[in-house]
């Protein structure tokens, strides 16, 4: 649950409520119609935060999990993917329980590693890959593109990554050959790119 939390960037109790007949194998997509929360009387399951019902990705590298969890709850299309320890609803404090969450993000530096992080970790791989943040804003489910933004976080190589970008950009005209016509005296030790500066 864990892995397709962070590969589908969904809230953890959207993953408890994903049911079997979600999952579309032919087009590898999640419609993610529901979730799991509180209500009267213990858990129930209900529609998405903002009751918005969308499609999710499932990409390749929990593709075999999905496949393994199909497989082992049958053949009925309203059987759950994902199951508690007692196979029941799961919650983040089941999540945390089951997972020993605390003892692990310590042993691995992370102590302060939330169960929603998952959902923060899944929208940054994504804008990492290059997805635009109004398709982000789609997987995601928010209401306001503002709110996709406030997930998204990127690492030190990610901004490394975008200097060797921008450095590439302003570079490729300074290596391209001038044609005679329009070559001048003083182009030689001059760059062919001038920056242009935008208020």
């Amino acid at each position: 649950m864990v892995r397709f939390a962070a590969c589908t960037a969904a809230r953890i109790g959207e993953v408890s409520g994903v049911r079997v007949k979600d999952i579309n194998r032919f087009d590898w997509t999640w419609d993610l119609c529901r979730q799991t929360t509180t209500g009267p009387g213990g858990l129930i399951d209900k529609g998405t935060k903002g009751k918005r019902r969308r499609t999710v990705p499932v990409i390749e590298e929990v593709r075999d999990l999905v496949n393994w969890r199909m497989n082992v709850v049958g053949n009925d299309p309203m059987a759950r993917l994902f199951t508690g320890p007692r196979g029941g609803r799961i919650t983040t404090a089941i999540l945390r329980d089951a997972t020993h969450w605390d003892e692990v993000v310590v042993s691995l530096g992370y102590e302060y590693l939330r169960r929603h992080d998952l959902r923060h970790t899944g929208l940054t791989w994504f804008a990492d890959a290059g997805v635009p943040i109004h398709v982000l804003q789609k997987i995601a489910g928010h209401g306001h593109i503002t709110t996709t933004q406030r997930y998204l976080h990127p690492d030190k190589s990610s901004i490394e990554n975008a200097g060797r970008t921008l450095s590439k950009h302003l570079s490729t005209d300074r290596h391209t050959p001038q044609t005679p016509a329009s070559a001048h005296p003083a182009s030689a030790e001059a760059p062919g790119r001038h920056l242009r500066l935008v208020q």
